[in-house]
């Protein structure tokens, strides 16, 4: 629940900022460090869904004007993501919504157990990596 809070903030956020072509998954693309010079199948598989899914959700972006593929100079057949610049700025937004739920909870919980909760959950992504 707390995830999906965090996420909610994320996409009002950058609708707020204009981005009113897109949907929380296409948005969620943008909650990983990034998606530039990945294959998509290394994103479905960061995210835990199908390649299908992030290939569709890679064409609306492609679409929309935020990303493009380009093939993968180590291997022909496979294709790399990128973000055009305005993909970037929307990376950029997400992030700045991200950041600001970041504080709304740090206020929330208090800086120590905000802080607490943070190396935690850091700790736990280590482990899992």
């Amino acid at each position: 629940m707390a995830w999906q809070r965090v996420r909610a903030r994320i996409y009002s956020g950058v609708r707020n900022d204009g981005y009113n072509d897109l949907t929380p998954a296409h948005v969620a693309l943008f909650r990983f460090e990034t998606v530039e010079g990945q294959r998509p199948s290394q994103v479905a598989e960061s995210m835990q869904i199908t390649k299908q899914s992030i290939n569709d959700l890679i064409r609306d972006l492609e679409r929309y004007g935020y990303a493009r593929y380009s093939p993968d100079p180590s291997d022909g057949r496979a294709r790399l993501i990128h973000l055009t610049p305005r993909g970037r700025r929307l990376q950029a937004t997400a992030r700045k919504y991200a950041i600001a739920a970041e504080r709304e909870l740090e206020q929330e919980l208090g800086k120590e157990r905000f802080r607490e909760l943070h190396a935690m959950l850091l700790k736990i992504n280590k482990l899992s990596g």
